[in-house]
């Protein structure tokens, strides 16, 4: 009987690791043509498996998106494929692989006039997924239209770019169609990506093919739309003392009732002209962190920093302005030498091409999507004014779902890394301690520790 157990054994054995050699050889095979073995500034082979290209969106007008993909570390046969996107004003969604969640990171140093260097980055959430990073909308990074006109998009239109991306790059990557795949992105990234994972799941419910294994989303620090986003900033300045008790009573007095950025009443606007002074004196996306001067200022602004590299970028033709070293957005501006080969990128288009905000509230969509059973984690980093914790936390709540776990802490190595509270319809929504406008740049272990748990169904 042992014998004849200990034979069964060893042949699911056998078998297993057959299907798994077999799965790692097709990945291999597949990605062979835009595999990327090397990176300027890295010292070394890549410890990761790394894959760039272009997929067309937009036949009439030629527009190509971006890509980046990054086999999970662990168990790229098996592990969740995850979409991330990125926000700003056409941000390249480089910011989220070198800045937040990728596998490699700029090392902090006095820039010399050669290629930034990089390192690796112990925190990635390719231990635990392969990751599509893809520059969306079409003009951020190196995504491009051969038209004009394919530049003029909005939430909607690019979000359906998104889905036919995926549906065209599954096609090529046949292999990860049966792994379990998320949407994820923060800031108005977060907006997008629950209009884009109900397109997606009105797909699945048609049987359109090919179909994604769609399990659910995660959002950080999101835009919604809803004047929620930007109002909550009030009783946020005032809980961390930005703001007074005498300001604070007079903006609820005189401004209640309507959209804190369209007021009404004298005294309601002067109080909040006095709000944004206040916030002014503090790092938005961090209130800790020194302020420092947006590394992507827009086409109009002609202020001497802008001038200061004059003799450093050797034609680049936006030249960033150059912050502090101890600032935390002094690798924002080493991006810009280290992808410097061409002269054109910007990390961040500021206005400077046509968008449409055209989806007015995504609260709808994250309805939808978990009362269908899509799982959803929705983080913010607590230390963010841009979109502070307490007007995401409000919205969720407005949901009215029911609680199956209070707030309580979670813990990394036996201390809290932020509260957590967990509702019906596997909706999660936790606070990350320390955390900014893009927690995992500011927090990295405890966000890595967090995803970790959550894509594994485990509980924070």
């Amino acid at each position: 009987m042992w014998a004849l157990w200990k034979t069964r054994n060893h042949m699911m054995f056998n078998a297993k690791l057959l299907v798994l050699l077999l799965c790692l050889f097709k990945l291999a095979f597949a990605a062979e043509r835009n595999l990327v073995d090397s990176l300027p500034g890295y010292e070394g082979a890549l410890p990761f498996r790394l894959e760039t290209g272009y997929v067309n969106v937009d036949e009439e007008n030629g527009a190509e998106l971006f890509y980046y993909f990054i086999q999970s570390e662990d168990d790229p046969c098996r592990d969740p494929v995850l979409l991330w996107l990125t926000g700003g004003d056409r941000c390249t969604v480089f910011s989220g692989l070198a800045f937040e969640i990728g596998p490699v990171k700029f090392i902090r140093e006095p820039y010399n006039g050669s290629v930034p260097r990089l390192k690796y980055n112990p925190y990635t959430w390719t231990k635990s997924a392969n990751i599509i990073f893809v520059d969306s909308p079409v003009g951020a990074g190196f995504s491009f239209s051969r038209h004009p006109k394919g530049y003029d998009v909005g939430d909607v239109s690019s979000s359906l770019q998104l889905k036919k991306f995926l549906y065209k790059w599954v096609e090529g990557h046949t292999d990860f169609l049966a792994n379990p795949f998320y949407v994820g992105g923060d800031s108005y990234g977060g907006k997008i990506v629950p209009y884009l994972v109900q397109k997606i799941s009105e797909d699945t419910e048609a049987q359109v093919k090919p179909a994604l294994n769609l399990k659910g989303y995660l959002v950080g620090n999101p835009a919604t739309g809803e004047s929620i986003d930007t109002d909550s900033r009030v009783p946020y300045a005032h809980g961390v003392g930005i703001i007074s008790d005498q300001l604070y009573e007079a903006i609820k007095k005189h401004c209640k009732g309507e959209s804190y950025s369209n007021p009404t009443n004298m005294i309601c606007d002067q109080s909040l002209k006095r709000l944004n002074e206040l916030l002014n004196e503090c790092s938005k996306p961090h209130i800790l962190y020194k302020k420092c001067f947006y590394v992507s200022p827009g086409p109009n602004d002609k202020s001497p920093r802008r001038m200061i590299l004059k003799k450093e970028t050797k034609g680049l033709k936006r030249p960033p302005p150059r912050p502090p070293m101890d600032c935390q957005n002094y690798v924002n501006y080493l991006s810009y030498f280290w992808a410097g080969s061409k002269d054109e990128w910007v990390r961040c288009h500021d206005h400077d091409l046509p968008y449409s905000k055209d989806i007015e509230s995504s609260i709808k969509y994250h309805r939808n999507l978990t009362l269908k059973g899509y799982r959803a984690l929705v983080y913010s980093g607590d230390h963010d004014v841009v979109i502070p914790f307490l007007g995401t936390q409000a919205w969720v709540r407005s949901l009215n779902f029911s609680i199956v776990d209070d707030w309580r802490a979670w813990h990394v190595d036996g201390q809290s890394a932020g509260f957590a509270i967990a509702y019906s319809n596997n909706l999660t929504f936790a606070t990350v301690k320390g955390g900014g406008h893009t927690a995992p740049e500011f927090q990295p272990e405890r966000c890595l520790a967090m995803f970790k748990r959550w894509i594994s169904n485990k509980p924070l």
